[in-house]
């Protein structure tokens, strides 16, 4: 839906050249020559010209060294400049906070001395709590956008944003962008946007291909159960949730006085060190890394066969995130949960939410399901197979 540039635009302006001149006062940063992933190259040729975007914002573009539109900002710029509501999926770092970012401040009338958005950035608990006050005055805010959707639209803060929209305009607009589509999403889109258009810019994140399984544990057998596991188990490279930055240590502790390789990481740690570790476990330095939720977004490690859930997650969606972190670019990925009494309600709510069957462990695991070397070309990725007897599989 690109627009094309007036006859004229060569000169616009008091004697300035579009696209010519006035570029060469720009203080552009040095060129990236990095090689980048189709993610943000697979464009359709646009230029951030094409949108007729203020003289001022494409100076600062270009300043920021964005030299052309990725594919996600190619599909919401012009979308988001028309009022459209939309609803799109795409990965971190392909360039989505501009595709927001862009068409919003293009929106804002500097001459109106009131929130459009000049721009509010906050957590939804705190412009809440403004606009109640009286502080921050909504009513004529014209575009609201929601980055991790899927995030912000969870039971933990739905409410509070269903709340803020009350206090919007009728006319407002709404931009979603989200890595996935669940069910929280989806009722809230039917609730509150009108006819969004739709972007999906991302393989789906989906179960096909990951074999899952539980096995109901005391919290005292977890770490005998891991380390059966690990002997019993051809895993290249696995990933240990737990759920609390505490256990993530006191576990990785104890998988190193087995004897195992081991790597943790977790939002309390520098972030330096955090890229380290993330690192090094990328390069195959280490085959197990424990990790809190922070290691569930935007992380492709292509090695990782084998998931283990060594505390259950508290719902569906960091559920998906958590496995999807196996099976990544058509490769085949196993996914063990270990469940407590406690877990059972939120494994039966799991299942139903995701559509899907997590099994009782079985006494042996194919390898061809998460082994790459033994997949057969002719089975089916998706194939609940448990063979009886032989091989050296968890139970």
């Amino acid at each position: 839906m690109g627009t094309q540039k007036p006859a004229n635009a060569s000169q616009e302006g008091p004697g300035i050249r579009f696209g010519d001149d006035w570029k060469k006062s720009l203080l552009l940063p040095a060129k990236d020559n990095r090689v980048k992933t189709s993610d943000v190259t697979a464009t359709k040729g646009n230029e951030f010209e094409d949108y007729c975007l203020k003289r001022e914002l494409l100076m600062g573009i270009y300043e920021m060294g964005w030299e052309k539109p990725s594919p996600i900002q190619e599909e919401s710029i012009p979308i988001a400049l028309s009022g459209r509501d939309i609803l799109a999926r795409a990965k971190n770092g392909t360039g989505k906070s501009g595709a927001y970012l862009i068409p919003l401040l293009e929106r804002i009338d500097r001459k109106k001395d009131h929130i459009q958005v000049h721009v509010v950035i906050a957590t939804p608990g705190r412009i809440l709590d403004l606009i109640k006050k009286g502080i921050a005055k909504v009513n004529k805010v014209q575009m609201m956008v929601m980055d991790e959707a899927d995030k912000l639209l969870s039971q933990d803060f739905v409410v509070i944003i269903e709340d803020i929209i009350s206090f919007l305009s009728k006319n407002r607009q709404i931009l979603l962008y989200s890595a996935t589509f669940p069910i929280s999403v989806q009722k809230f889109m039917a609730k509150h946007l009108q006819k969004p258009y739709e972007i999906n810019l991302m393989e789906e994140l989906t179960l096909k291909g990951i074999t899952q399984y539980y096995a109901y544990v005391t919290e005292r057998q977890k770490v005998h159960c891991l380390n059966t596991l690990f002997s019993r188990l051809q895993i290249n490279q696995s990933i240990i949730f737990c759920n609390s930055t505490q256990r993530v240590e006191l576990l990785a502790k104890k998988i190193t006085q087995l004897g195992c390789s081991c790597f943790y990481i977790h939002a309390k740690m520098m972030q330096e060190y955090r890229n380290r570790v993330f690192h090094d476990f990328r390069n195959g330095l280490c085959r197990n890394l424990v990790c809190t939720d922070l290691f569930t977004r935007g992380i492709d490690i292509q090695a990782v066969n084998v998931v283990i859930n060594f505390d259950f997650p508290k719902n569906a969606e960091t559920y998906l995130h958590r496995i999807g972190r196996s099976g990544r670019f058509g490769h085949l990925g196993l996914a063990i949960n270990l469940i407590t009494a406690e877990d059972r309600f939120n494994l039966k709510t799991t299942e139903d939410q995701l559509m899907t069957d997590i099994k009782p462990i079985p006494g042996s695991i194919d390898k061809s399901l998460y082994v790459a070397e033994f997949h057969s070309v002719n089975s089916d990725c998706e194939a609940e197979a448990s063979h009886p007897g032989g091989g050296s599989e968890a139970h």
